[in-house]
């Protein structure tokens, strides 16, 4: 374990020093952040300026969702998608044979070796919100801690599905609409499951799991999740980590490297 650390300090310290090569990128990801914020803000204003509310989900309960959904954004910004995209290229360039050839497990090497700062912004304002309408409903320290549990498993679920997509590129190569189709489908997320009927409610639990990914953890830090879900949660991130450890290794059964 002590090698792996100081690796992925190696890595992302070598990382950040070549990022910030373009200091100018830091302030326009942060007026892109203010803008998708404020795009968001506004669409869920939308449904609330008149008095509606979805089902069980105040203005600021909303905001909790939304503020998860937002640090969501940032996570898969800094880690997921620097590091996850560049797969399609290493099997098209066939630069994954250097990436296999090190003495360090290839699944690790390809989800952490680099880091963007570019996606803090919206980890911050993701932070912002949360603070602001866990205000409004007097929420302590103690229900913030308590989300970290189901947070945590979100995203791991979060960079299972996005892992597997990745080592499809072994078959298919080109796989960046598959990529984009699945951001998408993660934009649910921005409002609570409630928001939507019935049959969307089932398809964004049990197909794409977008409600494990803001709606469990919001219910968890506002104090009205049941056992149930924290467990299915827990079981579903561990099944999808395993599962996507053992495809990766399926995967490269049929990768025939690019000198052969």
């Amino acid at each position: 374990m002590s090698r792996y650390l100081k690796v992925l300090r190696l890595f992302w310290s070598t990382a950040i020093a070549a990022e910030l090569e373009y200091r100018i990128n830091f302030l326009i990801a942060i007026l892109s952040s203010l803008g998708n914020l404020a795009g968001s803000l506004f669409g869920l204003s939308l449904f609330y300026r008149t008095g509606y509310t979805f089902d069980g989900w105040s203005w600021q309960a909303a905001l909790i969702v939304l503020g998860i959904f937002t640090l969501l954004q940032g996570f898969c910004a800094t880690f997921l998608a620097p590091n996850l995209n560049r797969i399609v290229r290493h099997v098209q360039e066939g630069t994954l044979d250097f990436v296999l050839l090190k003495p360090i497990r290839s699944q690790f090497w390809l989800s952490t070796h680099t880091f963007s700062p570019w996606g803090l912004p919206d980890i911050v304002f993701g932070g912002f919100i949360l603070a602001y309408a866990g205000t409004r409903l007097n929420l302590t320290i103690d229900d913030y801690l308590l989300s970290i549990v189901p947070l945590f498993f979100g995203l791991v679920i979060l960079y299972s599905l996005w892992f597997m997509l990745g080592a499809t590129s072994i078959w298919f190569v080109k796989i960046y609409n598959v990529t984009e189709v699945l951001q998408g489908l993660l934009e649910a997320g921005r409002y609570p499951m409630a928001a939507y009927p019935t049959a969307y409610r089932f398809f964004f639990t049990f197909i794409v799991p977008v409600a494990f990914l803001t709606t469990v953890p919001a219910e968890v830090m506002l104090g009205r999740s049941q056992t149930a879900w924290l467990i299915g949660a827990a079981a579903l991130a561990l099944v999808l980590f395993l599962l996507s450890s053992w495809f990766w290794r399926f995967a490269l059964r049929f990768y025939t490297s690019a000198s052969s």
